[in-house]
């Protein structure tokens, strides 16, 4: 079982950037890949990002891709979003999500343990 905590979310123009921090509890947090999915009001919740468990290999939705990289450090359990050139249409809860030696898709059926949520809001 694993725990996730979301941090870094906040208010922030249009062309800034944010990082997003989600740290995990548990002493298998190197077996989980790691995901980043978002949910904009009135919007079904969506796919951001993804780092695979074994070999640290990447996915982006296309919306982020070029904009937001995805990192983890598997030494202090904790995954990162980082998300520059951010725009309006970014705004949105973004949750930290994990998925017990997944293989990184943007289905949100593979993951299986979601944190509380950080709110990202994007001025224009």
């Amino acid at each position: 079982q694993v725990q996730l905590v979301e941090s870094g979310g906040g208010l922030v123009q249009a062309g800034g950037s944010l990082r997003l921090s989600c740290a995990a509890s548990g002493r298998t947090f190197s077996s989980y890949t790691m995901g980043w999915f978002r949910q904009a009001p009135g919007k079904e919740r969506e796919f951001v990002a993804a780092i695979w468990w074994r070999g640290g290999s990447t996915y982006y939705a296309d919306s982020v891709k070029g904009r937001f990289t995805i990192s983890r450090d598997n030494a202090k359990n904790t995954v990162y979003l980082q998300m520059n050139s951010l725009k309006p249409e970014d705004t949105a809860v973004y949750y930290c999500t994990a998925s017990f030696m997944g293989a990184g898709s943007s289905s949100i059926g593979e993951y299986d343990h979601w944190g509380q949520g950080t709110q990202v809001t994007v001025s224009s």
